[in-house]
């Protein structure tokens, strides 16, 4: 057995068996994951149904890559609901809950987590209860013997635990990312699941030709002696260019340092960190609006201090834009719902971290040399929050 053109023996004395089955696993999970939200179906719908009728907002949260999950999911919760969601980070609410619950407002809270054992993953629950008259938890994790998925909320909950191979035993989460950002977006849909079945099976292929095809130009990308690297993601997929650019850094201990933006917003100043030793990596939308403007960035990109590396992903050829590493999913197909794109669009740039990782001599599996970052945040104290209303309880 290999896996990314590397067979199990080698991956093993490498340090590198996990992150690349992990990878390359993905399309099996996410049919598994499809599959699961089919079965139950009329329960997890009873739940999202009402908790949808008497919410307000919707917060989607987690730390770190789980946070970035919601900043994909935001659009198609806010469309498919009408309720105004929006990702918020369980860092930023548990060290500023003032700013982030309001009791009045009746909340869905949908949090994201691998392990469910990052600290800040139950305080935000506790937080809610403490100050929310009206919540509803809606919890997916890829760990069902977590501390998340064991605690009792006060309030109505329901929880997703998906399959167990999604539980990415890497320091670097790939399979658990791109799988709960598919059980979201299914989620958000839950009421005509039965129509998105061909939305999957189009990640699903595109994700099998990105690891057949496109692995190999990868491998000699990572071979270039790139120093820094950007990604650009509209839209949906400004989430993807975010968990983009943790994932080629985490792999690579923090030696290359990247930065995240979109394309409008990388004009305005963010654009000075671009050099000669500069990969840039563009998510394109299929948003024939949105398309036209990341073209004209492209095109301004050449006009300055050319970047060492340049990277486009694509379902179908952005005319204007002949990038020498262009990955395009199909030639003619155009899947109809885009944000589902975000689920396979993510996998270039962890095959580019992982090759990276194995050129710069480290193990990817646990890439970080003096454990300075390690699989579970260790070391979060939570402190109390004294609620302003005697009657309310509080962490």
């Amino acid at each position: 057995m290999e896996y990314l053109n590397i067979p199990e023996n080698e991956l093993l004395k490498l340090g590198a068996f996990h992150t690349a089955k992990e990878i390359s696993q993905q399309p099996v999970v996410w049919q598994q994951i499809f599959d699961n939200i089919c079965s139950r179906k009329a329960e997890l719908g009873e739940f999202l149904n009402h908790a949808f009728a008497h919410s307000k907002r919707i917060i989607l949260t987690g730390a770190g890559t789980s946070a970035y999950i919601g900043m994909s999911l935001s659009n198609s919760f806010q469309r498919q609901t009408g309720i105004i969601t929006q990702a918020i980070a369980s860092t930023d609410i548990v060290s500023n809950p003032e700013n982030h619950l309001i009791s009045g407002i009746p909340t869905l809270i949908i949090s994201f987590a691998r392990s469910g054992n990052s600290p800040e993953s139950v305080a935000v629950m506790e937080l809610a209860d403490g100050i929310l008259d009206t919540c509803f938890h809606l919890i997916v994790v890829c760990n069902e013997d977590g501390k998340l998925a064991a605690h009792k909320s006060i309030h109505r909950q329901y929880i997703f635990a998906l399959p167990k191979e999604a539980n990415d035993e890497s320091l670097a989460m790939t399979s658990s990312y791109s799988g709960m950002l598919l059980a979201g977006l299914l989620m958000a849909r839950i009421n005509d699941i039965g129509t998105l079945k061909g939305c999957v099976d189009t990640i699903i292929r595109y994700t099998k030709k990105c690891l057949a095809d496109f692995s190999p130009i990868l491998q000699k990308i990572a071979q270039q002696d790139f120093k820094r690297a950007v990604f650009l993601g509209s839209g949906s997929f400004f989430g993807t260019a975010t968990e983009a650019q943790l994932k080629l850094q985490e792999l690579t201990d923090g030696r290359i340092i990247c930065r995240n933006e979109t394309f409008l917003g990388f004009r305005h100043g963010p654009k000075a960190v671009m050099d000669a030793t500069t990969l840039v990596f563009y998510f394109m939308s299929a948003n024939e609006l949105a398309c036209k403007y990341e073209r004209d960035l492209v095109l301004a990109v050449r006009k300055g201090i050319h970047p060492l590396v340049e990277i486009g992903v694509t379902e179908n050829r952005v005319q204007g834009t002949d990038l020498n590493n262009m990955f395009v999913f199909s030639e003619n197909e155009k899947i109809t719902e885009e944000e589902f794109l975000t689920v396979c669009y993510i996998v270039p740039s962890q095959i580019l971290g992982f090759y990276k990782s194995l050129q710069m001599g480290l193990r990817p599996d646990r890439p970080s040399v003096n454990d300075s970052i390690t699989r579970v945040v260790e070391g979060v104290e939570i402190y109390t929050y004294k609620v302003s209303s005697p009657d309310k309880a509080f962490v």
